[in-house]
């Protein structure tokens, strides 16, 4: 199978962050090309062109979608400014009617493959929308972001629920809007038309009929039970079980790395919740005060292994994923989204600036690169066109190359 970008952040709404093919990196070189690129958050394409989202800083921030050259990262074209808002990284994605579609800050935008705005929404509140899902019928959920941001600090009782916002694909137009019970930091899951959203304390589940979202009120998975234990981010959809991980207090202290920026005084979990009855499994991913993470684990269901990780005291574990029993740790300091390759179970993952290609099975290390960027990602990556990958910080975006 020709393997190409994501389309999707993380591969598709269920964040599983795993693309079939193999790197066969271990015993070879990783030969890198990085570009500065100020403030971007994603690659992502197919098989017609490789796109990179990117945005400014400060009040009324805008971003902007480039189509750039696969093999030197240089810009080929680029679209306008498209209008934002309060910024934390939004997100981009190809849709099955063609069209490039982008949330950043309170606006969403479709523009044509040639970059040409078709349209733009003002989505309803004053703050950041962190992304979307794209359902089975095409049409789009996103949702306001709960958390501090570096220029807003909020107190936990400051925090508002977050309303979720459905978007038609082609005219971008609002159809449905439904609050929930509790802010939310993580970006939204989905499997199917059930949408998951992790929340402050909670994991909910919320259905789409086509035209209304409704809370599956018979779903209840409580996973904050523990003083100190802070909310999680973006949960995994697998075997069954929604993955995420806890103590996500503090990203905003983000300073180029996130190692010694946690807050949150219990342990980081993996969390592992039972989409059939909701119970919730927690295991510690180092045992130590001070954890923090934004973003997911992944999960590799051939191999039963869950890959977590707690990038405020730089270690990643992972477990099985029956009883949850530690397989392998490590001390590195990875921050960002994962890529898992299916068929060797390579994965893809950072070591402050470098990336570092693991067995996930044993945790072996079998190729590393220093990109050049100089700072941790926190960001995304995605398969490239043959045995190589990009990743991107909030400096650049490299191109990594096995044997190249």
């Amino acid at each position: 199978m020709p393997l190409v970008p994501w389309r999707q952040e993380d591969g598709g709404p269920r964040r599983t962050q795993t693309t079939p093919g193999r790197l066969d990196a271990a015993g070879s070189t990783l030969a890198v090309t990085t570009r500065v690129a100020p403030v971007c958050t994603m690659p992502f394409g197919d098989d017609e062109g490789l796109y990179l989202l990117r945005h400014s800083a400060g009040e009324g921030a805008t971003s902007f979608v480039e189509r750039i050259d696969p093999t030197s990262l240089e810009p080929e074209a680029r679209s306008p400014e498209l209008t934002g808002g309060p910024v934390w990284p939004g997100g981009a994605a190809v849709h099955d009617n063609g069209s490039l579609h982008v949330v950043f800050g309170n606006h969403a935008h479709r523009l044509d493959r040639d970059l040409h705005v078709v349209a733009t929404t003002e989505l309803p509140r004053a703050r950041p929308y962190n992304s979307f899902v794209t359902l089975p019928d095409g049409h789009l959920v996103t949702k306001d972001f709960g958390g501090s941001l570096p220029t807003q600090q909020l107190r936990p009782d400051e925090r508002q629920p977050c309303e979720l916002v459905v978007l038609e694909p082609d005219g971008m137009a609002i159809v449905d809007r439904l609050e929930l019970a509790e802010p939310s930091i993580a970006r939204l899951s989905a499997d199917g038309d059930d949408v998951y959203v992790v929340g402050d304390t909670r994991l909910s589940r919320v259905r789409w009929n086509g035209t209304r979202l409704a809370v599956d009120d018979d779903f209840r998975a409580v996973y904050r039970t523990i003083d100190g234990q802070t909310y999680g981010w973006d949960c995994v959809l697998a075997a069954g079980h929604a993955w995420f991980l806890d103590d996500g207090e503090g990203s905003e202290r983000f300073n180029g790395t996130l190692r010694g920026n946690g807050v949150s005084t219990a342990p980081l979990h993996l969390a592992r919740v039972d989409l059939a009855t909701g119970a919730v499994a927690l295991a510690e991913v180092c045992g130590r005060p001070g954890g923090l993470i934004a973003n997911p684990p992944v999960v590799d269901e051939r191999r039963g292994v869950a890959a977590g990780y707690d990038s405020g005291n730089g270690v990643m574990t992972a477990f099985a994923l029956d009883d949850l029993s530690v397989l392998w740790r490590r001390e590195q300091d990875h921050a960002s989204h994962l890529l898992l390759y299916e068929d060797s179970g390579e994965l893809v993952t950072g070591d402050h600036a470098d990336v570092v290609v693991l067995d996930i099975a044993t945790g072996a290390e079998l190729a590393r690169a220093d990109t050049g960027s100089g700072i941790q990602s926190v960001l995304f990556p995605t398969p490239g066109y043959e045995r190589d990958f990009y990743v991107c910080s909030l400096l650049a975006v490299s191109r990594v190359v096995v044997g190249g």
